[in-house]
Order: C-alpha cells, then structure tokens, then sequence
C-alpha cells in the first residue's frame, strides 16, 4: 500500500502533483483531495493516500480532523451539498469527480458501500430490515422481489443475526444497536462490494458488541476480499481491524504506515499525543499531578498544563469510614405490567462515599442508566430503599440534547441557581461566569449558543450546570463516550481535578471499560439488571472473578495488533450464556 503525501513527498517516494504520473492500479486512489464548506472552512486540505484491493486503512484522529468528510468523498456524497471539492478521487476505476449521475449510483452500492455510525437515521423506520435490503439489491441487480428477499435473508445470515428468516420482517426499532449495525453491514455487502467504507461504525456499541462488529468485519474482510476504510477516532479500534493507517490532524495526513508501526513508534508529535491520551485498560490510576493553568483560549477553551510535583496520590483518600452519601438496599425498577413486566435492576445494593468514584460497567440493557437514574432522584425505585446524605446532580451522555438550543449556556447553567431560589440577577451573572471559568471555559461565553461550542466544550458547560447546585455527587452517565480520546482525556481530568478541590463524590456509568479503570476507586459490573462483581478497581481488573466481567476485559481494544489477534481468537471461548 502507498503511503499519502506528507510534507510534500508520499511514503513510498513517488512524486505527487509532480511532472512523474503515476497508472491508477489501486482500489482508492486519493489525489491532492481538499474538501471546503461555506467558502472558506477548509475541512480536506491536500489529502493523498491509496487503498489496494483486499487492504484495510484506518482513518484516525481527533473530531474535526477531516475523516468523515473525507470518506464522504470518495462516494461522491458532497455533491449537490454546496461543499467544494478538488483534487482526483478514483474507487475501482471510477473517477469520482467526474462522474455522472449513473455512474456514481452504480458505484454506490454496487461497487463501494458505505456504513454510517448511527444505524437508526440510515434505516426507514416504516419498513422491515429485509425489504430494504432487497430494495437496495434491486436498484443494483435486475432481479425478481423474490429473489431480492432471498439474498436478503442470505446476508442477515452472514453477518449473524439469529433466525435470519424471520428477523428480515422485523423493522429497526425491534432489532438491537448492535443487530442494526450489523444489518446495516448486511445491506452494503448485498451487492459484494469491492470496497466498504465504515464511519466510526462502533461509537455508539458497548464494549462487546463493539468486538463482535469488528471481529465480523474482520471475518466479512478475508472471507470476501473486498478492501476496508475504517474511519474512527478510537486508537484502539484502529488496532484490532486494520493493517495501516491513516493520522490525519486539521485535514492533513500527519503520519501513515503499518499499524503496529505507527501505534508502537509514532514519528509525529501528533501520534504520539493522540496515543498518549488513549486510556489503557491494564494501566493503573495515574499519581496526582497538580494542574497549573494555560490561558492561551483555544476556540474559547482554557487550556490547563501540567506542573510537575513528587509524591502524592491522584486525590485525597476517599472516606470509606464515612456514613456514605448515597446508600442502596436492594433496589429494583421494573417496567411494564404482567408478562411484559421487565426488571431492569434486579436488587441492587451499594453505597458511595465522600470523595470516592464509583465506576457502573456493562453492556447496554445491563441497567446501569436507570441505577444511575434511579440515584439522583430522576426514577423512583419500584421497591428497596435509597438514602441520600447529601445534594446530588447529573451530567448526561449527550449534552446537545440536555442543553435547550435556544437559550445561552449562560443561561442553562443559571437554571439551578435560579430553582433553588436565588434572585439576584448580578449576582448569578457572576457565580455563572466563575463556573464556566472553573470548567475551562471562556466567561465571556455566557451569550453564546450550544451550537457554536464543540462536542467537549458542550460537555464541560454540562459540568458546570451540575456544580452550580453545589452538589457533593454527582453521576456522569457515559460523559465521555461520544468524545475523542483526547477530548476525552480533557474532561475526565476535570472531573479529577474538580473531585480534588470540591470533595466531591462521583458515579461514573460507562461501557468504556479502560475510562472506568482510570477514574474510579471501586468497580461494580451490571448485568442483566444485578451486579455480578464489586470491588477495588485494580482487584477487579487484575483478577476478576465473575466470567461475565472476564468477557467484558477479553473485548476491551488493544493498541498493539499481536494481542488484538490473539484476544480476537480467545473471545469464542469466553462467550457467557
């Protein structure tokens, strides 16, 4: 595989937009592509790389670097969309840029398909999985409805969902997340593409259906011999599904080569910070280093620097000999009546101490958002009991749908201020402004809009919402999961440092099990509504007991490929009833 053009030369020392041509042999061919919105925001800015038949590249970097728009690129999806692009794209021998209507639809599809992240806005919810399947291989494949369906049958059967038959008639609200991943796969390969094109296709999956979407990819790759773009800003999915890849930064290629060349030694600063700010499931929580402040505003966003200092744990020992400040006994929440009846937590009991962090691991359905729901007050608990000592407050998993779009962020952190009674509007400008200065934000912010903020900086106001209430716990459901991984790193280190000087307690709800292990003190893995393991995180990491929590670590990604191999073969054997 050739290498993109970086600081002027390709990897593989051919000219580029040079007098020496080179012949157009490679299943994606990317040539001086640049992609620019609105006239002026550059997105794709020279971007050259190449994809042999039967290769897998990952595309990588942070939100904002260029990925998608690139991927969009090579299906011709900005046309019509007011973007301009430039420069030569041609996949399996179609020149993307030039061609017509007809051609690009029989590319789409027929030749290169593509798999978005979210399943649900990529599916009609009106019609079964199968009947959009067949639709899709009858626009490319002259064929009868009859044997539309029946390939249809045919790939939801590859791609492993059960009962395949009679799961065609069922529509996406009936299928899981990660099943309507998977039948999202099933309509690209209806038409055996020579080249599939994955936009972070996991993000929203939980830790082990996140493996078995790339563990089939994986298999769907060296069964078919069709070529992978795998576009993600998770390193570690990188890793365990690629052979190159691709480090792209502000719509430039950085860096690109083998994967366990690039992941194991970086040339570029860039790599090595992106890879630095991946949490590792095997690492311990890191020594406390006090934070000094950076004031150089970056889109408006306070950047904090490390000041180097001996000795010291990350934060005071939480106080377990304390009355907690959140107790539970044996609480249940069931929803729905008689046979549909569902208990989504099944008797559950913990407590959680000034202080401390208590991480909530497991698939999705494990009922972690409703206890964690359930804790803060937003749910009643069917029966059990649940005891609070103290003010608790919540920060959501996606704080553009918990922030009104139509009020300042300003205003969205005054809201609890305001509930609790205080009046004096000079005095709530002020604290509002102390709050989004203590979450890394600009005070001078306080007019503006949710949509004029990044993903992160949409969290941190979220943050900061919850501390003007001044609780002393608070439960972050899935903060971070929506984030890039230095993005990422940026907010859970707030958290940290906010515990630190507030004393506060957290409940942090993920299914990210390598965050979890590098913010919380204890661990309690749910499943099924129960917590099946509890206990001191490093106990729980280093020696689990429970072969469900032994599932959940055999599907953490890893960055180095040796081991993703070897984990991709010993998940078969772990698999829990």
């Amino acid at each position: 595989m050739k290498g993109p053009a970086v600081n002027g030369s390709a990897v593989d020392g051919s000219a580029v937009n040079g007098s020496v041509s080179r012949p157009v042999t490679s299943l994606v061919d990317v040539r001086d592509l640049s992609v620019t919105f609105d006239g002026s925001v550059r997105a794709v800015d020279g971007l050259s790389f190449t994809l042999e038949a039967g290769g897998a590249l990952g595309v990588v970097g942070e939100s904002g670097s260029g990925k998608s728009a690139s991927a969009y690129a090579l299906l011709g999806l900005h046309r019509g969309s007011g973007a301009q692009v430039t420069g030569s794209v041609t996949v399996a021998g179609v020149d993307v840029q030039n061609a017509s209507e007809p051609e690009l639809r029989g590319l789409r599809g027929g030749k290169a398909a593509m798999v978005f992240q979210d399943p649900l806005s990529s599916l009609d919810p009106y019609y079964a999985i199968g009947d959009q399947i067949a639709e899709v291989y009858r626009v490319q494949v002259k064929t009868s409805r009859r044997a539309a369906r029946a390939r249809a049958v045919e790939v939801l059967d590859r791609v492993g969902i059960p009962d395949a038959a009679r799961r065609a008639r069922s529509r996406p609200h009936e299928f899981s997340g990660g099943m309507r991943q998977r039948a999202l796969i099933a309509m690209a390969l209806a038409c055996e593409p020579q080249l599939l094109i994955a936009d972070e296709p996991t993000t929203a999956l939980d830790v082990t259906v996140q493996a078995q979407i790339l563990d089939l990819l994986h298999g769907l790759r060296h069964e078919t011999g069709m070529g992978l773009l795998l576009v993600t800003h998770d390193v570690g999915v990188a890793a365990e599904s690629v052979d190159e890849v691709l480090v792209m930064k502000e719509g430039r290629a950085v860096e690109r080569g083998p994967v366990a060349g690039v992941l194991g030694s970086p040339r570029e600063p860039y790599t090595r910070a992106l890879l630095a700010a991946v949490p590792r499931v095997e690492a311990h929580r890191p020594v406390h280093v006090p934070r000094g402040e950076d004031r150089r505003a970056e889109g408006g966003e306070v950047r904090r620097t490390a000041t180097p200092r001996t000795g010291g744990p990350e934060r005071v020992a939480p106080g377990a000999g304390d009355a907690p400040l959140v107790e539970a006994v044996d609480l249940r929440r069931v929803f729905g009546r008689g046979r549909s009846a569902l208990a989504a937590v099944d008797g559950v009991s913990l407590a959680v101490h000034r202080g401390e962090t208590l991480g909530i691991v497991g698939e999705s359905g494990s009922g972690k958002t409703t206890l964690g729901r359930m804790l803060v007050g937003l749910l009643d608990p069917t029966s059990g009991r649940l005891h609070r000592a103290g003010r608790v407050q919540m920060v959501f998993q996606d704080p553009v749908a918990s922030l009104n779009p139509r009020r300042s962020i300003g205003e969205s952190v005054a809201d609890p201020l305001r509930a609790r009674g205080d009046r004096d509007e000079t005095l709530i400008r002020d604290r509002v402004r102390d709050l989004l200065g203590r979450v890394g934000l600009d005070a001078a912010q306080y007019d503006r809009y949710p949509h004029e903020f990044s993903g992160g900086q949409r969290q941190r106001v979220g943050i900061a919402r919850a501390l003007a209430a001044e609780p002393e716990l608070i439960v972050c459901d899935e903060a971070v999961s929506a984030l890039d991984v230095t993005t990422q790193a940026q907010v859970t280190a707030l958290l940290a440092e906010l515990q630190r000087e507030l004393g506060l307690a957290l409940v942090f709800v993920a299914h990210d099990l390598a965050v979890v292990r590098q913010v919380s003190d204890r661990v309690a893995v749910m499943r099924r509504g129960r917590i099946v393991e509890e206990g001191d995180v490093d106990t729980v990491y280093g020696a689990p007991q429970d072969p469900y929590t032994k599932q959940l670590l055999a599907a953490v990604p890893t960055l180095d490929p040796v081991l993703a191999a070897v984990r991709r073969a010993a998940r078969t054997e772990l698999v829990v009833p």
